[in-house]
């Protein structure tokens, strides 16, 4: 007997409630906390983020700073472009290109490649990113890191708000 695998589409959120608002739910003070994976699963490091949150007109600008185990600070900033019927680009200084995302019902499939430095070197490691809203102030975040199409880690990340939403999404 042969077992076929399925991959996940973006799509099959249609229905899945509550509805994510990518503006809505980062417009604000969001905290993160995650860890990193190698590919057998291993965690390497945890880490937390301080989000700030900006929408002006069609962009979300996202400014996290991250706090690794071992110390060392990080600063990311996200300019976030909606470009219509659930579509999103975006550019940081560290994302090679533009990222590309598309939500559907309480999901986010988020891919770009991210330049990551790795002692004297830097590897480009592309990110298939996906975000699950909860609920009102929490979302979940699992992306897969792939190089040359092989897995090379994974990173889970938990998020809350702290800036309380406008209106609360309901199941």
């Amino acid at each position: 007997m042969s077992l076929f695998g399925c991959s996940v589409s973006i799509d099959d959120y249609q229905n899945a409630t509550p509805k994510l608002d990518l503006f809505q739910y980062f417009d604000g003070e969001v905290k993160a906390w995650g860890m990193l994976q190698d590919r057998s699963g291993k965690q390497t490091r945890r880490f937390e983020v301080a989000i700030k949150g900006t929408v002006q007109g069609d962009q979300l600008t996202l400014e996290e700073d991250f706090i690794f185990d071992d110390g060392e600070k990080q600063r990311r900033v996200w300019v976030i472009t909606a470009m219509g019927n659930g579509h999103f680009i975006g550019e940081a200084g560290d994302v090679v290109g533009q990222a590309s995302g598309k939500v559907v019902g309480n999901a986010l499939n988020w891919q770009y490649v991210l330049r990551v430095p790795v002692g004297d070197s830097t590897y480009d490691i592309h990110f298939n990113d996906w975000m699950y809203l909860q609920d009102d102030k929490r979302m979940f975040n699992q992306a897969e890191m792939t190089k040359f199409g092989f897995k090379v880690g994974q990173v889970t990340l938990f998020f809350e708000r702290v800036t309380p939403m406008a209106t609360s999404p309901s199941f």
